[in-house]
């Protein structure tokens, strides 16, 4: 048997260490890159801090004061950052924020302990979702607002705005990927029928490595990047749709 803990934690780091090789040679010969990178980063400070503040808040409404007791109600990124995901974030363009620990146990009983779990795991990408589409909305206001004036200000604020919406688009489709440790997999575990749920657990360790495999190969951006490319492109002509016929 892998100790499962001692293996996400190498693996982790190996991981690291090739994306930071491969991209930081990125960042040295393309400023362009470097530019990209300093206006990703507000974007993905607000999606982690909202996506793990969701999963906070979800869990301390349904019961369980853990989130709470260890300070992950709130919206401070301090309280939500991990020192590995941050570390990521500036070297490979990517990264992700502290789980947010959970005790079903002290869950209420109104409904079931595994649709409570699955209810906390869905948290962090539904809120995803939701500030792309606030984003979106405000974008669309500003761009119709603005239409036919053209300063750097503008410019700035819009790629911003498109940024926070790419962002979070992109954190809620992965995420919902259903192999661990992604949320995606807590709750596909939560929805199985009992067999299929302890066949799911007892195999952990290869479904995380077969994650890996899609991490770290071009099979996790061959599927999921048409899907982020898909929803970004709905939702910006939707907004602008309604927001041109009300502004």
């Amino acid at each position: 048997m892998f100790n499962t803990g001692y293996f996400d934690k190498r693996a982790t780091y190996i991981i690291m260490a090739i994306l930071i090789a491969i991209n930081l040679r990125n960042y040295i010969y393309n400023p362009n890159a470097i530019l990209g990178l300093v206006l990703s980063l507000p974007a993905v400070l607000i999606a982690i801090t909202f996506h793990e503040f969701a999963h906070a808040f979800a869990a301390d409404k349904l019961g369980d004061d853990t989130p709470r007791r260890q300070g992950r109600l709130n919206l401070n990124p301090l309280s939500h950052l991990d020192p590995i995901g941050s570390v990521m974030l500036v070297f490979a363009g990517f990264g992700w924020g502290k789980p947010v620990q959970i005790n079903p146990v002290n869950f209420n009983r109104k409904r079931s302990m595994s649709a409570s779990e699955a209810i906390v795991s869905i948290a962090g990408p539904l809120m995803n979702f939701i500030l792309a589409i606030v984003f979106a909305i405000i974008w669309g206001i500003m761009i119709v607002v603005t239409k036919g004036t053209t300063n750097q200000t503008i410019e700035i604020i819009s790629t911003l705005l498109q940024y926070c919406i790419s962002v979070n688009l992109g954190l809620g489709i992965f995420n919902l990927i259903p192999l661990p440790p992604l949320d995606g997999s807590k709750i596909l575990k939560n929805l199985l029928p009992y067999k299929a749920k302890a066949w799911y657990e007892s195999h952990y360790t290869i479904l995380y490595i077969v994650f890996l495999v899609i991490w770290i190969t071009p099979i996790a951006s061959m599927v999921i990047s048409p899907l982020i490319k898909g929803a970004y492109t709905g939702i910006m002509n939707l907004v602008l749709n309604i927001v041109t016929n009300f502004v």
